[in-house]
């Protein structure tokens, strides 16, 4: 089984939409279903399964198809966005609450911000835990970079592959290695809302 397999799980509304977008930026490069498989590291049926709604990707994975697609995070999630100059100073872009998009992946709902930039040196998102145990993953996420997560609602238990789970609540925060297998669960009744920044994840693409 190709790395990022774990993939697998069933849609939730808004997969649709991905899935096409996902196709098309495939399509965009010329690439084929196998081509994307091999840079990405994915399994061919991953890939099916995710163009075609029958499975929602993790964010690791998400990670692995920007960087087999050579595209910008927020591109993969977003579609085409206006492309500041990275070198210029002054970068500024406003992600108003009423803007956000929702994006299912696996346990999460990832609502991405300031998808108006690209290769961002990290990446910003409020994400919905929607995991309630550790059986709900089949593999813990790992992936490049180092993460910091802050609990805005709710409680959520972070488990790592190293360390004891830990319990956070509202207004806690925790920073750690992301290469480190790890994933948060709710701990509340209703699903829990963590602010996730992501510096190294991204692929950045090289420029011309």
């Amino acid at each position: 089984m190709a790395e990022g397999e774990r993939a697998a799980r069933a849609p939730l509304p808004g997969g649709e939409e991905f899935g096409a977008r996902l196709r098309a930026l495939r399509r965009t490069t010329g690439m084929t279903m196998q081509q994307l498989a091999d840079r990405a590291g994915l399994a061919v049926s991953t890939i099916s399964k995710i163009e075609t709604s029958r499975t929602s990707p993790t964010y690791d994975v998400l990670l692995k198809l920007a960087g087999g697609l050579g595209a910008d995070f927020s591109t993969l999630l977003e579609g085409a966005a206006p492309r500041a100059n990275p070198g210029a100073e002054g970068r500024l872009n406003v992600t108003r609450a009423a803007e956000r998009k929702a994006h299912p992946a696996g346990a999460y709902v990832y609502e991405p911000m300031a998808t108006g930039l690209l290769d961002k040196l990290i990446d910003p998102t409020v994400a919905h835990v929607r995991a309630r145990s550790r059986e709900e993953f089949e593999s813990l996420i790992s992936h490049p970079g180092e993460e910091f997560v802050y609990v805005v609602s709710g409680e959520v238990e972070l488990i790592t592959d190293i360390y004891a789970p830990i319990r956070l609540a509202a207004g806690d925060s925790v920073y750690y290695d992301a290469r480190m297998g790890h994933a948060f669960i709710s701990k509340s009744r209703e699903d829990a809302v963590i602010l996730n920044i992501v510096a190294g994840g991204s692929p950045r693409p090289e420029r011309a």
